[in-house]
């Protein structure tokens, strides 16, 4: 491919980019198709040629899954794969491209697809040198969601405890997708009703958000109600107490954006406060919380 053209393609991408953090989604598009068809255009034998048009392809397919074309980001994934083959000198784009691909079968409810080309994607992650072990981290993770959802608690917490382990070694535990990791092991066995094992991994996450993240984040306000509700399962009512009151306090602080989370954690702690007979302050905190998602709506 001649520089002229590779500096023009790349200005185009540049310009998808630009588009792209702006929000201009639609724009973005157009300039993410001016960077395919003239990648095609200059389309030839050489390496440099195909793995330009594999990227345009990549980008386009991100653009069309961030608007919710998921079909047609298939199609730019897919022919992007054609491009690339089984080529050992792209394998982190092929697997990134696979991982794309299961995002959006799993988006459009097409689990076995999702599962299939997650799977994929972690082949060639691991055959990577050396191997992607954090994006394998974040696929094994997904894989869980895919199971948990299917009802294959064993098997979700198989993947779960794999990405924890990578994430373990590659990153240590004070690190925030550790914390994730460890904060959907704890839901997972709450599900399961391995309430122990449930509070421990909570501890844990809430622990290393604190530390990381600091009180006043999302991520530790909801921590703290996950803890909460742990806590109820294994017999430690005051102190589920404590963390309800920090995440709602936290939630509400948090503003508008986070008022779906303050309601959700008002509804918990109102059925923990009527549970142990404070019917009139489980009543005043409901009012409360619906005073200020009403007024923050208006």
């Amino acid at each position: 491919m001649d520089s002229p053209t590779a500096t023009l393609i790349g200005i185009l991408q540049d310009r998808v980019e630009t588009l792209r953090a702006t929000g201009d989604m639609d724009e973005a598009l157009h300039a993410a198709t001016a960077s395919v068809e003239k990648a095609q255009q200059a389309l030839g034998t050489e390496l440099d040629s195909i793995d330009l048009f594999a990227s345009t392809l990549e980008l386009r397919g991100d653009i069309h899954r961030e608007i919710g074309n998921h079909q047609l980001a298939c199609d730019d994934y897919r022919q992007a794969l054609d491009q690339l083959e089984d080529r050992p000198d792209r394998y982190a784009q092929i697997g990134r491209l696979y991982a794309a691909l299961g995002a959006a079968y799993d988006t459009m409810g097409r689990e076995d697809k999702a599962s299939e080309k997650w799977q994929q994607a972690i082949s060639f992650f691991e055959r990577h040198e050396p191997p992607l072990m954090i994006d394998v981290a974040a696929i094994t993770n997904n894989l869980a969601f895919l199971y948990k959802a299917a009802g294959n608690l064993d098997m979700a917490e198989t993947q779960f405890l794999r990405a924890l382990e990578i994430l373990h070694s590659q990153l240590g535990q004070d690190h925030e997708q550790t914390a994730t990791v460890s904060s959907n092991l704890g839901a997972l066995y709450q599900a399961a009703g391995f309430h122990e094992q449930s509070r421990q991994m909570h501890e844990i996450a809430l622990d290393t958000r604190r530390k990381l993240l600091g009180e006043e984040h999302p991520d530790t306000a909801q921590s703290h109600n996950n803890l909460a509700l742990a806590l109820l399962n294994t017999g430690d009512r005051a102190w589920a107490r404590r963390h309800f009151e920090r995440a709602l306090a936290d939630f509400e602080a948090l503003g508008p954006e986070y008022h779906e989370d303050l309601q959700a954690v008002a509804a918990n702690y109102c059925d923990f406060l009527r549970e142990d007979g404070e019917t009139q302050l489980a009543e005043v905190i409901a009012r409360r919380v619906k005073e200020v998602t009403t007024a923050a709506a208006c």
